[in-house]
């Protein structure tokens, strides 16, 4: 099953049911599938005009054409994504509008099963389970640290695909929640957009989600893996939003009793009502996680790929390729025509064919020769688009982990600042009784020295209690420039990190101007290649119409009108596939 956004139920239509099968998009992407729906977005299985390239293609959701504040969101969706560029998120390679006005996302084509898919097989063997958690904690944490905040994290959202012979390659997908932090809000006040099973307490309330609660919902999804059930459940969702509000989280172990003691205090952390006492970052997730990962023994939790007993790598098969075109390859309409010439041939042997398949016949030999010297036009601007786009995601993937290594050392320069800031306020307060405590002291010394009763041993109090003063304060300005010192380096830290976002954002906008232009020159073509297409199935309808009752043609017109293979059947190896609709 391939998606770039989790199938449900009754996705999957006909083209009778769902009028956009078959519209080409962009002037160059003929809508195939209907594959997956997310909260704002149609996501269709898309195939090229004229080249064999599939992606898979986002439409804004028909009901929600007029609401211009979710299509500025969408239009963020790309943007948010495209700046992050990590591993484990979608690739969006284009974004646009359509000449009816409505938006796009041209993504990667991915095969793979949702984690919820997983999930509703029951709870997931730790070791995978902190596998997959570690994965989405790494591509949050990227995110993060370029200002982009998911807000719609949930087992739906999680694509397990195979990748590189390691299975469980996860894919954070749909960013149409993603909010660019500085950005003004485009929700009204107070909204609550979200999942409730997954959604923050903050969220919940109405409160503009940040870093922190995507975390929670890490804490949500990672409670679901370990348990196989949501921490918080309810009839309704006003019921649900008051739990995540107030309600304590429960421990892993109240559902299952052998959850690891590790494992659980992660959850409960990430859990946490209040945002300051969860992780202070993703970074700071990972550091424990890893630290998890170390200590847990290998084991053999896969069969189909994964890890074996050894604690060595097992291959995975490749996912299948996509299902083939229904569309007659612009490489086959040569095939095609020859053919047809072969059955006019039959049919009229004296060369005397009446005029209108002659001129049908011209026709299809005509444009499929333009057609196929437009195909390699079109294949050559391609590669160079893609060529372009690939040096611009190896530069983005570049400045995006110095972005992650700076924001790593800084997550760890604030995490210490803090544990000296607590420090120091301690200090404070034992200063502050060593202060009284020799106020006393000295207090009774100078009484009994004045009333001529002073001894040594009331003096040495009032000596050592002033010295403990000294000690106290000296312990307090160590703590106190140790806290400065790391939050300097932190404050230097976070000035590089804004310094590469600000050039990462100059690049992404001037390599968008040169991938724009690009794309319009394909697009440009595409259409044209749409003409010839028209042209070559209205002349074929033509020869058909006039040639399939001859005996004679018989043989060369069923493998003209050989049905495509099925959906998932792979291509038809002896007969060329039909042109749609003919």
């Amino acid at each position: 099953m391939a998606q770039p956004a989790p199938p449900r139920a009754g996705t999957s239509r006909k083209r009778a049911d769902d009028p956009a099968l078959g519209k080409v998009i962009a002037g160059r992407y003929r809508l195939e599938a209907r594959i997956g729906e997310g909260g704002m977005g149609i996501v269709y299985r898309a195939r090229h005009v004229l080249i064999d390239r599939v992606v898979a293609v986002k439409l804004i959701r028909p009901d929600l054409r007029g609401e211009t504040h979710l299509r500025a969101w969408m239009l963020r969706e790309a943007r948010a994504a495209n700046r992050v560029d990590h591993a484990h998120i979608i690739d969006i390679h284009d974004i646009g509008e359509t000449d009816d006005s409505e938006l796009y996302l041209v993504m990667e084509y991915l095969v793979g099963t949702p984690l919820s898919s997983e999930l509703a097989r029951g709870p997931l063997p730790l070791s995978r389970a902190v596998d997959i958690l570690e994965q989405m904690g790494a591509a949050l944490s990227r995110a993060h640290d370029l200002g982009v905040v998911h807000r719609d994290l949930k087992s739906d959202n999680i694509l397990l695909t195979a990748r590189g012979g390691r299975k469980d390659f996860v894919k954070i997908l749909d960013f149409g929640l993603a909010a660019l932090a500085h950005d003004p809000r485009l929700a009204p006040k107070g909204a609550v957009f979200g999942t409730p099973e997954y959604m923050s307490p903050e969220q919940a309330r109405g409160e503009q989600a940040g870093p922190q609660s995507d975390l929670y919902a890490l804490g949500v999804l990672f409670f679901e893996m370990l348990t196989g059930q949501l921490p918080f459940r309810a009839g309704d969702r006003e019921t649900l939003l008051e739990m995540q509000r107030t309600a304590p989280a429960p421990r892993p172990t109240s559902v299952k009793k052998d959850c690891h003691p590790v494992a659980e205090r992660i959850v409960l952390r990430l859990l946490e009502k209040d945002p300051r006492k969860r992780y202070r970052d993703g970074h700071h997730l990972l550091e424990e996680l890893k630290q998890l990962q170390r200590s847990l023994p290998s084991t053999s939790w896969d069969k189909e790929g994964g890890t074996n007993a050894g604690g060595e790598s097992t291959p995975v098969a490749a996912p299948p390729p996509p299902p083939p075109p229904k569309t007659l390859p612009v490489a086959e309409w040569a095939t095609r025509a020859g053919l047809f010439s072969r059955m006019v041939a039959r049919a009229y042997p004296s060369a005397n064919a009446p005029g209108e398949i002659s001129q049908s016949m011209t026709a299809v030999w005509d444009v499929a020769a333009k057609a196929n010297g437009l195909e390699g036009e079109v294949a050559s601007h391609t590669r160079k688009l893609e060529a372009l786009e690939r040096r611009g995601r190896a530069l983005r993937a570049e400045i995006g982990r110095k972005v992650e290594e700076l924001a790593h050392e800084e997550s760890r320069s604030l995490r210490e600042a803090a544990a000296y800031g607590e420090e120091e306020e301690s200090a404070r307060r034992e200063l502050s009784r060593a202060q009284q405590i020799a106020e006393e002291k000295v207090g009774v010394a100078d009484r009994a020295d004045r009333a001529g009763q002073g001894t040594r041993a009331i003096f040495e109090a009032a000596g050592a209690a002033a010295a403990m003063v000294e000690a106290q304060r000296q312990w307090l300005k160590t703590r106190e420039t140790r806290r400065m010192a790391r939050e300097a380096s932190a404050a230097d830290l976070r000035r590089q990190i804004e310094e590469l976002r600000g050039q990462l954002a100059r690049y992404a906008e001037a390599l968008e101007e040169d991938l724009a232009s690009g794309r319009e020159k394909v697009a440009a073509r595409a259409r044209e290649g749409l003409k010839f297409e028209k042209i070559f199935l209205d002349a074929s309808a033509v020869l058909i119409a006039h040639l399939k009752g001859r005996p004679e043609c018989r043989d060369l017109m069923n493998e003209i009108m050989a049905p495509p293979p099925a959906e998932g059947e792979g291509p038809n190896t002896t007969t060329p596939a039909r042109i749609e609709g003919v």
